[in-house]
C-alpha cells in the first residue's frame, strides 16, 4: 500500500489495475483519455502484460472488454459521454447477458461542454440499462469504487458503470492504494447460452435482470457510498450527488453543516434514506452535476399519496408487451383473462431454411472444433446464423449485438483463449464488423473470423448486402494477409475441404478470415421464380 497523487481518471485506472484487471479497452475522448494513458504507462500493467491498446471506436472497445469478461477475466472499458452513444448497443445488451469476469464501464461526462458537443448525463444510460452506477465525489472514492467495483460486478454478474465528470477527471488528490490482487484465470460461463440473446433466452435473462433490482436497491441503502448526515435545521434537506457533495461542503469550511445531508455515490437511489430525509425536512435541495435525474426521480417516488400507478408499483407488469387483458386487470375489470389464446395455437421455434448455407458452415465448424477439444469458444452476433446456437448445432456461444462476434473473440484471445473463432454474416460484417476486424489486425490477434456470406440481408427479408462482391477486398484492404483470406463453398460435397481450411486457419498465429460463400436459398428461389 502506498499514497499516490492522482487525477480522478488515473485513480480509476489504478483501482482497476490493483483489483486484478487483465484488459483495458478505450477510444480517446476528453475527459476520459487519461484512463487508458495511465494504464499504458503503468509498470504493473506492463509487467503483467495487461492489454492496453486503443480500439477503433467505443463500440469495439466495449465488445472486446465483454469478450474478456466472457473468458472469466476482469476488464474495463473507458469513454466519454458521447462515446457511450456509440457503445449503447452492446452496453444495453451486456446488462441482459450479464458478465462472467468483472467488467467496469468508466464514462467521463463533460458538463459545460469544455470539449464536447453536448452535456448529456451518462447516469440516464446506466438507469436505462438497469445496471449499478457508482459516482465518486473525490479521487479516493474513484479509486475505491474501481477497486471494489470488480468484486461487485462479479458478485451480481452485471457490468458496473463508474460515472466521472470533467472536474474530478482532471483534478489531483492523494489516494491511498490497497493490496494488489492476482489476475483471474480463464473460466467460461457456467451457463453455456448466457451470452446468446435469442429472444427466448433474452426474455429469461431480462426477467433475471429485473429480479436483481430489488436487491440492488437494498445494497444502495446499505452502501458506504450513500451516507446520511443529520443536521439541526430541518427547514432544508440536501441531497448531493458525486462531486456535487464537494461543491456543497466548500460552503462550510469548518465542515459543520446545519442541514441534514444525504450524500449519494451509488445508484439505484437509496430509497429508505431518501424517504428519511424527506420525512424530516420541509424542503429538499438536490445538487447534482449534469441533468436533473435525481430530482426527476424524487418528484416521482416521493409520491406520498400513492396517486401514480403503473409499471413501477406493479399495477402493470414491468416486463413484456401490453395487451387488453393487462389493461383490464389494471382497471379492476375481471381477472384480466377476457381474451384467451386458443390451445390450437402453438409456438414454433425458429429454424434454418431447408438448403441454407449456414447449416453447412456449422456442420463443418462443429467437426473442426472437435479437433481442438474446444467448447464455448465460438462467438457470434445477430443474423439468420444466430440459429446456430440452437439444437442440433449448438455451435455458437454468444450473440450480444451486431458486430460483437469479432471483437468479443478478440477480447477472449487477449485473455488467452485459444482458439477464438468469430462467426458473422456478410451484411452484419459491413454494418459493424469491419472496425472490429481492424482492431484485430492492428494487434495481430490470434482469431479466426468466419464471414458466412449468403449475399443478402437474409434475416430481414433479403435486402441487398453492402458486402456483395467486396468481402475479400475489404479484408485484404484492412490488412489481413491475403494468404489467410480463404473462400470456400458451403455445400455438403465440400465438407471435408471446408474442415481442412478451418483447421489450417484456426492454427494460424494471427488474424485469418474464412468466407463460406453461397447465395441465400430464399433469394435464389425468388430469382428463379421471376425468370
Amino acid at each position: 500500500m502506498e499514497k499516490l497523487l492522482l487525477l480522478g481518471d488515473e485513480a480509476v485506472s489504478q483501482g482497476a489495475i490493483d483489483a486484478g484487471m487483465s484488459g483495458m479497452y478505450a477510444y480517446p475522448g476528453t475527459p476520459s483519455t487519461e484512463i487508458m494513458e495511465y494504464v499504458q504507462r503503468s509498470k504493473t500493467a506492463r509487467d503483467r502484460n495487461i492489454h492496453r491498446q486503443w480500439s477503433a471506436n467505443e463500440k469495439t472497445a466495449m465488445e472486446a472488454s465483454l469478450g474478456m469478461s466472457y473468458a472469466g477475466k476482469r476488464s474495463m472499458v473507458a469513454m466519454k459521454h458521447v462515446g457511450l452513444n456509440v457503445a449503447a448497443d452492446v452496453f444495453m445488451n451486456a446488462a441482459v447477458t450479464g458478465v462472467n469476469g468483472g467488467l467496469l464501464v468508466a464514462v467521463a461526462d463533460d458538463p459545460s461542454m469544455h470539449s464536447s458537443q453536448n452535456e448529456q448525463d451518462s447516469r440516464y444510460y446506466g438507469r436505462f440499462a438497469l445496471v449499478p452506477i457508482l459516482e465518486p465525489s473525490n479521487q479516493q472514492e474513484a479509486y475505491d469504487m474501481s477497486y471494489e467495483g470488480m468484486d461487485f460486478s462479479e458478485k451480481y454478474n452485471l457490468p458496473v458503470m463508474i460515472r466521472l465528470t470533467t472536474r474530478l477527471s482532471h483534478s489531483r488528490s492523494g489516494v491511498k492504494t490497497k493490496e494488489i490482487k492476482d489476475e483471474k484465470e480463464i473460466s467460461y460461463p457456467a451457463d453455456p447460452i448466457q451470452f446468446v440473446l435469442l429472444p427466448s433466452n433474452a426474455r429469461k435473462k431480462y426477467k433475471i435482470l429485473l429480479d436483481k433490482l430489488t436487491e440492488l436497491r437494498k445494497i444502495s441503502d446499505d452502501s458506504k457510498y450513500n451516507t446520511y448526515f443529520d443536521g439541526e435545521d430541518k427547514s432544508l434537506g440536501i441531497i448531493a450527488c458525486g462531486i456535487g457533495f464537494n461543491y456543497f461542503m466548500e460552503n462550510f469550511p469548518d465542515g459543520i453543516c446545519p442541514y441534514p445531508v444525504l450524500k449519494i455515490g451509488q445508484y439505484p437511489l437509496p430509497t429508505k434514506m431518501v424517504q428519511e430525509i424527506d420525512g424530516e425536512c420541509e424542503k429538499l435541495l438536490v445538487i447534482e452535476e449534469g441533468y436533473p435525474m435525481v430530482e426527476e426521480l424524487l418528484r416521482g417516488f416521493l409520491n406520498k399519496e400513492k396517486r401514480i400507478l403503473g409499471r413501477l408499483d406493479g399495477t402493470i407488469p414491468r416486463a413484456g408487451e401490453l395487451n387488453p387483458n393487462i389493461i383490464a386487470a389494471a382497471l379492476g375489470k375481471g381477472n384480466g383473462k377476457t381474451l384467451q389464446v386458443p390451445d390450437i395455437v402453438a409456438n414454433r421455434p425458429p429454424q434454418f431454411c431447408s438448403g441454407c448455407s449456414h447449416k453447412d458452415v456449422y456442420e463443418a465448424l462443429n467437426e473442426t472444433m472437435k479437433l481442438f477439444g474446444s467448447d464455448q469458444r465460438v462467438f457470434s452476433d445477430i443474423g439468420c446464423y444466430t440459429l446456430g446456437a440452437l439444437s442440433p448445432y449448438k455451435s455458437i456461444h454468444t450473440c450480444v449485438d451486431m458486430g460483437a462476434s469479432i471483437t468479443m473473440a478478440k477480447g477472449a484471445a487477449d485473455a488467452g483463449v485459444r482458439p477464438a473463432v468469430a462467426v458473422i454474416g456478410d451484411s452484419t460484417f459491413t454494418h459493424s464488423g469491419i472496425t472490429g476486424l481492424l482492431d484485430a489486425v492492428n494487434e495481430n490477434s490470434q482469431i479466426t473470423v468466419i464471414i458466412s456470406d449468403n449475399s443478402t440481408v437474409g434475416m430481414t427479408g433479403g435486402q441487398p448486402s453492402s458486402a456483395l462482391g467486396k468481402l475479400e477486398n475489404i479484408c485484404v484492404g484492412i490488412g489481413v494477409d491475403p494468404d489467410h483470406v480463404r473462400v470456400v463453398t458451403p455445400l455438403r460435397k465440400y465438407h471435408e475441404e471446408i474442415v481442412d481450411v478451418l483447421n489450417e486457419e484456426i492454427q494460424y498465429e494471427g488474424v485469418s478470415v474464412v468466407i463460406p460463400s453461397r447465395e441465400c436459398i430464399q433469394t435464389l428461389t425468388r430469382k428463379k421464380k421471376k425468370t
